[in-house]
């Protein structure tokens, strides 16, 4: 009787397709893989390092139906001038009020109890956002 062989012999004609083709995707996964971590490195930078200007509220205080004080910590570059903008809303998540309040003091560190004037009884005051003066956004 003769042996019948269902295939070639293992490792006597180099890798086959398949070995050729797991290793051309092991690249390139490993490839995309890095150049997706480049991306959310760069990203993550930008935002950090970008931002000459941030602040946070401490507290604030409904004074009454058209007004709302607020207490305001403003950190930026001791050179940059910051404009930081609030809102207020009602009960119903109605905006009541929008200002924008402007730091030039030259300093890092600003701490400021700022008013903002509402068209009716604000519930809750937000800080939208602030970036050095003059910039777009």
């Amino acid at each position: 009787m003769s042996a019948v062989r269902e295939g070639l012999p293992e490792g006597r004609y180099g890798r086959s397709a398949d070995e050729r083709t797991d290793r051309k995707l092991k690249i390139i996964g490993a490839a995309l893989g890095a150049v997706l971590l480049g991306v959310i490195g760069w990203i993550g930078w930008d935002y950090v390092a970008g931002r000459s200007v941030s602040a946070e509220v401490i507290k604030f205080q409904v004074i009454s139906d058209t007004e709302v004080k607020v207490h305001l910590e403003v950190r930026k570059d001791a050179s940059v001038t910051g404009v930081c903008t609030m809102v207020s809303q009602d009960e119903q998540h109605a905006e009541v009020g929008r200002a924008d309040f402007t730091f030039a003091q030259p300093r890092s560190r600003v701490d400021e109890v700022v008013s903002v004037k509402t068209t009716g009884r604000a519930t809750m005051i937000e800080l939208v956002g602030c970036q050095p003066a003059g910039s777009a956004g």
